[in-house]
């Protein structure tokens, strides 16, 4: 039997089983207990202790049970194949595995190789195992079974660039759309966290012939559970392999209850566990489990209550995962009695040895704003040396620093640098979080070096979390080179972040700065205030920097310019003359009118042209891709109706003939 691992919303694991399917390695992203109906019908000989067709085991002969009900005695085995096992097993335990190759390779069968292949990567001999498998490439000692088991592992060893590039060298185009291999790809891709890429690979496979089994669809419902609009994405493939003629089986039933309870849907799932049961499934304990995590994101204990005690009668015993769920319902209900009470009975039955019950409780009281009876509950963790990666250490200091205990949140982070040396991006962003808010430097430097010397990658709060740092500590040049790297990889930061920032290099005089940093949140195409808007327009303003203060204006297409005093308004005008072609009006002076609803938008504004010889001309132009001169008035001011009016863009479609026509007006004059 072979193991496999599905993952919930918050991180229990379940473990199912499934029977190895004739013709090749099982793909071990989901599971089933009816995996016997997903094989072909040649599976369904009668054969006593028959191997796998998967090249498990070397090629041996069988006992086959004859008519008449006796079994025949095992033949004798060959040399040859007491020779290839002989062989394999010295080229598995070889601390030189190219002279083993060189001296063994010749005698082994493809199915032998295989053995090996799949020894190196249980064992996690990750070079091994690339050694070995381009050794087969290169002697064409390779079967299809080769390339589903080589990517599998690339996908355990979370190199799903590896497993692309094997996939995509794959000569015969047949093999690309085996079965067995496109399930290895796409539960690699699924595993990496890769699902949009996987679907695409998904949609590639079947255009080029792949039929899909029961275990493609259940890979990629697994995928769903952790992406944005999963139940969606969920149903979709659902529909496809019912269409497709394929039924649900109680492992894809699980694995949508999972998704249902990531994407925090309670009715559907209760829906679909009753229907699972109506089709003839009988419910497991992931099943009950996945389904009361469902009911764990709203808090509703009633009906977790009445799930647990349903399981009960069904014969089932509810195990650690059942009982840490239910308390994760509990404290997310607010029901803290209940959930310490819980909490005693999980570790009188020996469930709470590590420390994610304690965490569940930690957190919501810390939440809750029960800090001190979260600090209770970590000590008595502490005490009773609970087992702790770090987690537990994570939540407090978090909590510390929501609740302005800076300095406790600095000692406890000291005490989890001295005590382990396991780190991740979450609890390194809380350590780091923890020296920023006490302003210790030194300390927040080191904690950066940590990232990069354990080549953790830094997620959208390390950004976040730097930048606030560096303004408090008034590096604002800092700030915003790392406003720049968190840009570059992919993060796109909050409006709040960017307008203090902002405002900050605006003081100190880096106005190209501040343009940049507006110009990051507006490819973000973000929603962002007129006031920060007007806050970018007066920065660039007071750098001098005009043609970019006019594509601030000309961009935004509400930008109150009431409050502007004439000199903004005259600056305005200046950048937007330099997009005009002011040639044929020698001896005019430009400045700005502003029009009645102290706004700007393309095709309606006007600037105020004037002429020392016949008086006042006042002119219409549009601020478009390409201004162009509309009208004048002489002598008078225009009212708001005339200008309505003339921002017409039939007013404006030839600017020659506009310019002629002010000419000629000039000259009646």
């Amino acid at each position: 039997m072979e193991l496999s691992t599905v993952t919930t919303c918050r991180g229990f694991h379940h473990n199912l089983t499934r029977s190895k399917t004739l013709s090749f390695p099982s793909i071990p992203s989901v599971s089933t207990s009816s995996s016997c109906q997903r094989t072909s019908a040649a599976a369904t000989t009668s054969l006593v202790n028959e191997p796998c067709n998967d090249d498990s085991q070397p090629a041996t002969t069988t006992r086959r049970r004859p008519k008449g009900g006796a079994v025949d005695a095992p033949r004798r085995q060959s040399k040859s194949y007491i020779s290839r096992k002989a062989a394999i097993l010295e080229v598995q335990q070889s601390p030189h595995l190219d002279s083993a190759l060189q001296r063994l390779g010749g005698m082994l069968k493809v199915q032998d190789l295989n053995i090996i292949l799949r020894n190196f990567g249980e064992q996690c001999r990750w070079q091994d195992l690339s050694q070995l498998f381009d050794w087969m490439q290169r002697h064409n000692k390779i079967s299809a079974s080769s390339y589903s088991s080589y990517i599998k592992f690339m996908g355990t060893s979370l190199n799903p660039a590896k497993a692309l590039e094997i996939y995509n060298s794959i000569p015969d185009e047949s093999t690309k759309t085996n079965v067995f291999i496109c399930n290895s790809l796409l539960r690699c891709l699924v595993r990496n966290t890769k699902f949009d890429s996987s679907m695409k690979f998904f949609h590639k496979m079947k255009n080029n012939g792949l039929t899909p089994d029961a275990i493609t669809y259940s890979t990629l419902l697994a995928g769903c559970m952790k992406i944005k609009d999963g139940y969606s994405k969920a149903l979709d493939l659902v529909q496809e392999l019912n269409y497709n003629g394929l039924q649900m089986d109680s492992i894809m039933y699980g694995t949508l209850l999972a998704v249902c309870a990531s994407n925090k849907r309670c009715e559907e799932a209760h829906s679909y566990f009753n229907q699972m049961k109506d089709e003839g499934h009988s419910p497991n304990i992931f099943h009950y489990s996945s389904l009361l995590n469902a009911y764990s994101s709203d808090g509703n204990y009633k009906k977790a209550e009445e799930l647990v005690q349903d399981m009960k009668s069904s014969g089932l015993v509810p195990n650690k995962v059942i009982l840490t769920t239910l308390l994760k319902v509990y404290v997310r209900g607010g029901l803290f009695e209940k959930s310490r009470d819980l909490l005693v009975e999980l570790d009188t039955l020996g469930f709470a040895k590590d420390e994610m019950p304690y965490c569940l409780l930690m957190d919501g009281l810390a939440k809750n704003g029960l800090l001190d009876e979260a600090r209770s509950v970590f000590n008595e963790m502490k005490e009773k040396r609970v087992k702790s990666g770090g987690y537990s250490y994570s939540i407090m200091i978090s909590s510390f620093c929501r609740g302005g205990l800076f300095e406790e949140a600095k000692e406890l982070a000291e005490e989890f640098e001295a005590k382990y040396d396991k780190y991740d991006v979450v609890i390194l962003n809380t350590i780091l979080c923890a020296y920023c808010r006490t302003g210790e430097k030194e300390s927040v430097m080191r904690t950066m070096r940590k990232m990069d010397e354990l080549a953790i990658s830094p997620d959208y709060n390390t950004f976040h979390i730097l930048i606030k740092y560096f303004c408090k500590e008034k590096l604002y040049m800092l700030a915003y080179q790392t406003m720049e790297d968190m840009h570059r990889k992919g993060h796109q930061p909050m409006e709040e972040l960017c307008s203090s920032l902002i405002l900050h290099l605006g003081k100190i005089k880096a106005h190209a700065e501040a343009f940049s940093v507006y110009s990051m949140l507006k490819t973000s195409k973000r929603t962002m205030s007129k006031a920060f808007h007007e806050d970018i327009l007066y920065i660039l303003i007071a750098g001098r920097l005009l043609k970019d203060a006019y594509l601030v204006v000309k961009g935004s297409c509400r930008i109150d310019l009431s409050s502007c005093n004439s000199e903004v308004c005259k600056l305005i005008c200046e950048a937007w003359s330099h997009q005009f072609d002011k040639s044929c009006y020698e001896g005019y002076s430009w400045f700005w009118i502003q029009d009645s609803s102290g706004t700007i938008s393309d095709g309606c504004v006007t600037l105020h042209c004037s002429t020392s010889k016949e008086g006042l001309a006042y002119t219409i132009a549009t601020m478009d891709a390409r201004p162009r001169l509309c009208c004048s008035f002489l002598n008078k001011k225009p009212d708001p109706s005339e200008l309505t009016l003339i921002w017409s863009p039939a007013h404006c479609s030839d600017p020659v003939q506009a310019a002629h026509d002010v000419k000629s007006l000039e000259i009646s004059v």
